[in-house]
């Protein structure tokens, strides 16, 4: 009989993989008994990535759901754990120290046990703060290795990284094969160095199935020493999420290794209880895409987390790139053709970008410059004419240094700008706020929170915590959930998409047709817009292809283009308005 292996159930990412949200706090209680009951899992991923900010986006207390999910595992003796993204905490961008200090006093007192750290660049200084003060907190510290493949990707690369993560005090090591590109050979050569060189150390895979390589990765790693395996289960397995725990069961057992045996019945309730919490309205959200590996992923090394929001953003661009290749002569594109092109576009320019490994959120920025590039393209301009802030910020190094170097004519391009590249410490230009969240929690007479729990929310998700404070985010979560339930009902012909188009006229335009949200977030008008407190002005000439606006959703910074040039009417949204997808934000004519 071979070592014992433990298994890791992805509850957290099973969702995040899948769709928007994840299950209501009842939903989770309800369950978590049920995967006790199950009887194999050493550990349960609980929270972390995007759950609290979720739970704040349908008008629910994140530090109950955690509380309350937490509370039956370590009844049961289970670890739990959670993701966090060292530099951006819980969120898509930089965080002040004081409160990624305060982070893991707060998960730790919630009943979370495990803070699993990662980089998003792999760079070391940023996963500093967060392997210290997570031990500091009494907590286990697992730092990740954002894995990918490149030639600056090696075993040697990672042991490195290893070697420096172990020094600073990390407990155990993660390989987080997020788009699961990992070669199984070299992942196993990768753990088989870390256990010989640091034999003390606890090693976990974190595998996602998309382009089919995971069960492969899972039986080397195991051969190869590690200790515990991330899986999912049914309805939420396979496809661009993660391996089903009783595959991976079976596999293990017959190659000799220690494996728990599984409570079949839990199992199928607990299939049974997910599927109804899909069918409850989870489904909404989920795009039946994710549900199909694809060996496409290998070339371009997307994550399958962001594939239902990057086949989103395609279909916002899709009419626009095509009115540009019919305008100039050229064949128009299906989407599937375009999906394709997407990928291989991915696959050019990140050797460009300095390999960054494709993970939230340096995954959906090197997406989103691959989506301009497209548009650009199509309009008979360069490459890299338009590049959002935040991918900006990746390229100058404001977010860590980059694995590789950048191609020479992305530093001519930002050098033409007037942009400066930054070698600092990230961490430096996020300083202690703390003081400014107590002060405003004390005027608006909110208590702090057992443990300092509300204000660790309102810091780390300032906006979304105000939104749910006041209840705007629950109305605005309920009205979306009964538009998208009225969508899904069967429609009378004359209420097809070819007769609501007549409800697009704009009262006293005839002519004016609609600039329509491409996303669900925070809508913010270009800057060369007069500035950052107003809309466009009436009268404003916009050409065909050009980004009107962005939209800050919670998985990436997505473009409201115009589909054709004209002169812009009105506008019916707001600097930093709240919009759904498919809201008319303007008109133009």
């Amino acid at each position: 009989m071979k070592k014992e292996v433990g298994f890791s159930l992805v509850y957290r990412d099973m969702w995040q993989s899948s769709g928007k949200y994840q299950p209501r706090v009842d939903q989770l209680v309800r369950i978590a008994p049920v995967i006790v009951a199950m009887g194999c899992f050493d550990r349960v991923e609980t929270n972390g990535g995007a759950f609290e900010q979720v739970n704040l986006m349908y008008g629910e207390n994140p530090n109950k759901a955690v509380r309350a999910w937490t509370a039956e595992f370590g009844r049961a003796g289970i670890q739990t754990h959670m993701l966090e993204r060292a530099l951006n905490g819980l969120r898509m961008y930089g965080v002040p120290a004081d409160v990624r200090r305060l982070m893991p006093r707060v998960k730790k007192a919630q009943g979370v046990d495990i803070m699993r750290s990662f980089c998003g660049l792999n760079d070391v200084r940023n996963l500093e703060l967060s392997i210290v003060a997570a031990k500091e907190a009494g907590m286990v510290s697992q730092a990740a290795l954002s894995i990918t493949q490149s030639p600056v990707h090696t075993v040697e690369y990672y042991l490195d990284m290893v070697d420096k993560l172990v020094e600073l005090g990390a407990d155990e090591i993660c390989l987080k094969d997020m788009a699961g590109i990992g070669r199984p050979a070299t992942l196993g050569r990768l753990v088989k160095a870390i256990k010989e060189r640091h034999p003390q150390v606890k090693v976990q895979y974190h595998g996602h199935s998309g382009p089919g390589l995971s069960m492969a990765s899972v039986l080397t790693v195991a051969e190869a020493g590690a200790d515990y395996i991330d899986c999912a289960m049914e309805p939420l397995s396979w496809g661009m999420v993660h391996p089903d725990v009783i595959s991976v069961q079976a596999m293990l057992k017959d190659a000799g290794f220690a494996v728990k045996d599984i409570n079949m019945e839990a199992y199928m309730e607990a299939r049974r209880l997910t599927q109804e919490f899909i069918d409850d309205f989870l489904g909404l959200y989920i795009n039946p895409a994710n549900r199909i590996s694809s060996s496409l992923l290998l070339g371009c090394g997307l994550p399958g987390g962001m594939m239902g929001s990057m086949m989103s953003d395609l279909k916002g661009v899709h009419g626009a790139i095509n009115m540009a290749l019919k305008k100039s002569g050229k064949p128009e594109l299906t989407f599937e053709e375009l999906t394709v092109r997407l990928f291989q576009e991915v696959e050019h320019i990140w050797p460009m970008l300095g390999y960054p490994p494709l993970v939230t959120p340096f995954s959906q920025y090197t997406k989103n410059i691959a989506v301009m590039n497209l548009l650009a393209m199509a309009q008979g301009k360069p490459r890299f004419s338009q590049i959002d802030k935040d991918s900006w910020n990746m390229i100058l190094g404001r977010a860590g240094r980059l694995p590789g170097k950048l191609a020479p004519e992305i530093v001519e391009l930002a050098q033409s700008q007037g942009m400066e590249f930054y070698d600092g410490v990230p961490q430096e230009a996020y300083p202690d706020a703390l003081p400014q969240y107590i002060e405003e929690m004390a005027a608006n007479g909110w208590e702090r929170g057992e443990d300092d729990e509300e204000l660790f929310e309102l810091a780390m998700h300032d906006r979304q915590y105000r939104d749910y404070k006041s209840g705007l985010a629950k109305q605005r979560f309920d009205k979306e959930l009964a538009q998208l339930r009225e969508e899904r009902q069967p429609k009378p012909a004359a209420a097809t998409a070819e007769g609501l188009a007549l409800n697009y006229i704009a009262p006293n335009h005839p002519k004016a047709v609609p600039l329509v949200a491409t996303a669900t977030g925070r809508l913010m008008w270009e800057t060369r817009f007069d500035d950052h407190s107003t809309a466009p002005a009436p009268g404003t000439v916009l050409n065909e292809g050009q980004t009107v606006a962005m939209i800050e959703a919670s998985y990436a910074v997505v473009p409201l283009t115009a589909l054709a040039g004209g002169r812009l009417v009105d506008t019916c949204a707001r600097q930093g308005q709240m919009v759904k997808k498919g809201d008319i934000v303007g008109w133009m004519e």
